[in-house]
């Protein structure tokens, strides 16, 4: 296995920046997942990681080795991409095994290695079996396969699961992460699905307009996002935002003014000034019952979400944000009501006029 290491990467397509000096070091072994919004870049620079795009500036080194101007062929990668891409004329044997005929490998060390995945991958009993023959996971899993036999120093996915339903997608995601586990490989993987990062990776790389904007562990994301970007983009449903102002200024302590309602919150540095605007952030699973310590925000409600274990509110408050509250199962809301959404003030997070997190004690 290998590690990677990405330094002032750029690419553009003449005057088009796609990438915009990416650094960044994933360690060998480690589930690095690119996440981000539909045309930010990741899957530029998964491309750029496997040698498909060249690199506009920068440097690329795979365990250690400069590979800018190095093949795919000659990178120890291997790619498993969003379609399937099986020959149908062809067993799941012979699916698996093709590649690995170029590379000039024995007959029998072919057939190990093909035997080694299709245990790993629990698809022993479908080798001799047509692509037809096979459900859309079974396909992907057949493609998996065909990426572990070859070897390689980095396995490179780019959002493997889009062609799967919901529940296959669960599956085929177990599956994925049981497979870090027994390969100890390192795997960079390309999702528009925050879930399917929050899940899978070891380290979650969040990008946005060609540039990265966090990178760390997927609660360290989750509790402290570094701007309203990240903190929008990672958990489900989004965080709710809600427009503030700083009020006044004491020793190391701020006192917030949002929706109705006043708060003191300990900070970390100087940055704000009493009369700043701010973004107030709360998690629709961090609106408590109603308790002494909780700030209360009243509004109307506008629809409700019953999931069964839980449901979400939809209220607009009465200073006209709208936020998403998550209530238990069976809560007595009805669109149209009035709804009382009670936050711990520990809960809280704060945004500066810029869009920067504002560090709380």
């Amino acid at each position: 296995m290998a590690d990677v290491s990405l330094h002032g990467i750029a690419k553009s397509y003449g005057s088009a920046e796609i990438l915009r000096d990416i650094n960044l070091s994933i360690d060998d072994g480690e589930f690095v997942v690119f996440v981000g919004p539909s045309g930010c870049g990741k899957s530029t620079l998964l491309r750029t990681v496997a040698g498909l795009e060249t690199v506009s500036a920068g440097e690329l080194r795979i365990g250690g080795r400069r590979v800018n101007e190095m093949p795919p062929a000659e990178r120890k990668i291997a790619m498993v991409f969003q379609s399937y891409a099986l020959y149908p004329h062809m067993s799941v044997y012979k699916n698996m095994a093709f590649g690995l005929k170029f590379a000039k490998i024995g007959k029998e060390e072919v057939d190990r290695r093909v035997r080694q995945a299709a245990d790993i991958l629990k698809l022993s009993a479908l080798l001799d079996r047509k692509p037809r023959e096979l459900s859309g996971g079974q396909r992907q899993r057949v493609a998996i396969g065909r990426a572990i036999v070859r070897e390689p120093s980095v396995f490179l996915f780019d959002e493997p699961l889009s062609n799967l339903d919901a529940a296959l997608r669960v599956n085929t995601r177990l599956e994925i992460a049981k497979l870090h586990r027994e390969l100890g490989a390192t795997m960079i993987y390309v999702t528009h699905d925050q879930v399917e990062a929050m899940t899978l990776a070891s380290k979650i790389v969040v990008m946005n307009h060609g540039r990265i904007e966090q990178v760390g562990a997927p609660l360290d994301l989750y509790h402290h996002p570094s701007n309203l970007f990240v903190a929008g983009f990672i958990g489900s449903p989004r965080m709710n935002f809600i427009k503030g102002q700083v009020h006044s200024i004491g020793e190391g302590s701020a006192t917030i003014a949002f929706a109705g309602a006043q708060t003191m919150v300990e900070i970390a540095d100087g940055r704000l000034k009493a009369g700043d605007g701010v973004t107030v952030g709360v998690r629709p699973e961090h609106m408590a019952d109603e308790d002494p310590r909780t700030i209360p925000l009243t509004g109307r409600i506008d629809a409700v979400e019953r999931l069964g274990e839980a449901s979400y509110v939809y209220m607009k408050l009465d200073g006209g944000d709208d936020v998403i509250v998550r209530s238990p199962g069976d809560t007595q809301a009805v669109p149209g009501g009035h709804y009382v959404a009670h936050v711990p003030p520990h809960a809280l997070h704060i945004f500066d006029g810029q869009g920067s997190a504002v560090r709380l004690r």
